[in-house]
């Protein structure tokens, strides 16, 4: 069965104004909405528009973190994914742990694709893709802009900072998705009953033989500073005179 892996991560909505705790311990999720990592979500849909053009058999969606994470599993079920993976771990995960976790599963689901999302909204690590990879010993393909599969390959256009670069990579791959790779579906209201009917497992890091480690310490979080209120200017003589007495030329 040729099967793709998904990772999915709970992250606070784009949509909220994320605000910092008073004693700068870290950020209020508290009431606070939560969603699918966007990326995330696009990797999903590209993992079902595969699968819709019969090059792949089954999506699994998988996601490392607390109970509640079960919510945004529902919602990559009510999307399309066939069944997820609940990775039970209480607590920050950090990529190398994420990485090692998709390593496991990759072993054991031996998918002919793992697709994550570039990077997470909340850390912007941009890590797990690459350390996969690495851990699983299988090529990698990040930013992917476009992917086209055939039975032995991913060929892979991905953004870079001169334009676009294609590559083709052997599966089993793991493939990391940038913004324009689609635009994913509305789940609709039948999709997320469906949704409920459908397996949803739960392991913990112990069961797949891994010790969550960490590597980096929070010492503080602190808001970014306010944007200075700006000024009106009435002719390129006077924003030439305000530029300069800001130090800007």
């Amino acid at each position: 069965m040729k099967r793709i892996l998904v990772g999915v991560k709970r992250v606070i909505d784009f949509n909220v104004r994320v605000r910092v705790k008073p004693d700068g311990s870290g950020v209020i999720t508290d009431g606070v909405k939560m969603s699918l990592n966007p990326f995330d979500e696009i990797a999903l849909e590209e993992a079902l528009r595969i699968r819709e053009r019969g090059a792949a058999d089954e999506v699994v969606a998988v996601t490392i973190g607390p109970s509640d994470c079960q919510q945004q599993l529902r919602t990559a079920l009510a999307m399309g994914a066939d069944r997820a993976l609940h990775v039970v771990q209480d607590g920050a995960v950090e990529p190398f742990t994420a990485a090692q976790a998709f390593a496991a599963l990759a072993a054991k689901e031996q998918p002919v694709l793992v697709i994550l999302g570039k990077q997470a909204i909340d850390d912007d690590n941009n890590q797990t893709g690459q350390m996969l990879a690495a851990l699983w010993q299988r090529p990698q393909a990040t930013f992917a802009s476009k992917i086209e599969l055939t039975d032995s390959t991913a060929r892979v256009t991905r953004e870079v900072d001169a334009g676009l670069e294609t590559l083709e990579v052997d599966l089993p791959a793991v493939v990391t998705t940038d913004l324009r790779l689609n635009e994913p579906r509305y789940v609709k209201l039948p999709d997320i009953m469906k949704a409920k009917k459908k397996p949803l497992d739960s392991v913990t890091l112990a069961d797949l033989g891994i010790t969550a480690s960490s590597r980096v310490k929070v010492l503080r979080t602190e808001p970014p500073a306010q944007r200075q209120k700006g000024i009106m200017v009435k002719d390129a003589a006077e924003l030439v005179a305000a530029l300069r007495k800001r130090g800007a030329i």
